[in-house]
């Protein structure tokens, strides 16, 4: 396992301190200006919303479209099998 490193990421009006492995840095950072792109995409369609609303919309497109370059990927089976162990891990919980 990489050593983690801290990071700070941004979303929306909100920072906060994250540590992930070194090698994923450039693909956070990536993901990060893509989900900040929609919130001001939507805040430009939605006015009047506050920052939470908008997260909430960026949450749910997020997850119902996979980046073209994920579904292509060899990556892409790779963070499947992660997310498969999250939600694992979460019905354990449950």
């Amino acid at each position: 396992m990489e050593e983690l490193i801290p990071i700070n990421v941004l979303i929306g009006d909100r920072t906060y301190r994250v540590k992930i492995d070194r090698g994923d840095e450039e693909s956070v950072r990536k993901t990060l200006k893509s989900i900040n792109d929609q919130i001001i995409e939507y805040k430009t369609q939605f006015a009047g919303k506050d920052m939470q609303d908008y997260i909430a919309m960026v949450l749910l497109w997020y997850a119902t479209q996979a980046p073209p370059d994920l579904e292509s990927s060899a990556g892409g089976t790779a963070i499947q099998d992660l997310i498969r162990k999250m939600d694992e891990q979460l019905n354990k919980v449950v």
